[in-house]
């Protein structure tokens, strides 16, 4: 392959990249804030994206309003179900200290019921939308943007800043960061360790229903398409530093570019494996993450 093909093509993986990296960010952020701040091991957080990606496709069907839009509105649901969730959690097993094992299985349990009553509503065929720019691609002379890949990356870096913003600069977010750390002083200071939980684990879900948004735009869904994002989002919690922010939007860059890098020149087919690397590596030379304390 000659410079004049190879370096375009080089400059589109990255770019590409990058924008695939944003979305990670959205995807990954709800269980840097549950595992990496809480302390819980969600792993039916990717259950809940799609729950996200169908509850909007629905909506979308029937209003035509834009997914993200939607997704927006739909903020108080997400909070109310994540609120319910957590007290489930904490009154089965967190409030026995049996969350460790028992707690991984009531989340596992969570992701299979939600893939059952997915398929039972809507089927096993894939679903999508049409948006206004799922079509539309900006081109600046050999560098493709298409649109269904900037505008979910320009959102899921507005909910990281605003996700950071509320965790160093309110009383609620700095609660949150203790919670884990000392919660005999958090309560010393008139704080509620469970509640600040309950609401950070709800705070979580919300992300997931947004990240939802963003993927029936980006792609085709099925039910089962959370699976494919289990090990992403707990590589990209670990290399960004457990609980932070900064570091998993940086870390989804990373993984980001490292799968549209491997796809472009050695073939799609072995992209999945560079999260599941990227994590055994982090793991054996970093474990605190490249952001972690």
């Amino acid at each position: 392959m000659d410079f004049s093909t190879s370096l375009p093509l080089l400059t589109n993986a990255l770019i590409a990249g990058l924008l695939l990296g944003g979305f990670y960010a959205a995807v990954s952020v709800g269980v840097t804030i549950s595992f990496g701040m809480l302390d819980v091991v969600n792993i039916a957080h990717p259950a809940f994206v799609v729950v996200g990606a169908y509850v909007v496709y629905w909506l979308n069907l029937h209003t035509s309003i834009d997914p993200i839009v939607l997704s927006l509105c739909m903020t108080p649901l997400f909070f109310v179900a994540g609120v319910a969730i957590y007290r489930i959690y904490y009154l089965a097993f967190e409030r026995r200290g049996q969350e460790a094992l028992r707690g991984l299985a009531f989340f596992f349990g969570v992701l299979f019921i939600t893939e059952v009553a997915l398929i039972l509503t809507f089927g096993v065929d894939y679903r999508l939308v049409q948006t206004a720019y799922s079509e539309k691609i900006v081109r600046f002379a050999s560098i493709d943007l298409p649109m269904r890949l900037v505008v979910p990356f320009l959102v899921s870096v507005a909910l990281v800043a605003a996700l950071h913003t509320l965790f160093v600069s309110t009383f609620f977010g700095r609660s949150v960061l203790a919670v884990a750390q000392d919660s005999a002083a958090l309560r010393l200071m008139g704080v509620n360790p469970v509640r600040v939980k309950e609401f950070a684990f709800a705070l979580s879900i919300v992300t997931a229903g947004i990240a939802g948004a963003l993927l029936i735009v980006i792609q085709p869904i099925h039910p089962a398409i959370g699976r494919e994002f289990i090990i992403l989002v707990f590589a990209v919690c670990v290399l960004g530093g457990m609980g932070s922010i900064w570091g998993t939007l940086f870390a989804a860059f990373v993984l980001g570019l490292a799968e549209s890098l491997t796809s472009t020149f050695f073939g799609p087919s072995w992209a999945p494996a560079v999260s599941f690397g990227l994590l055994l590596l982090t793991l054996a030379f970093r474990p605190q993450g490249l952001f972690g304390r």
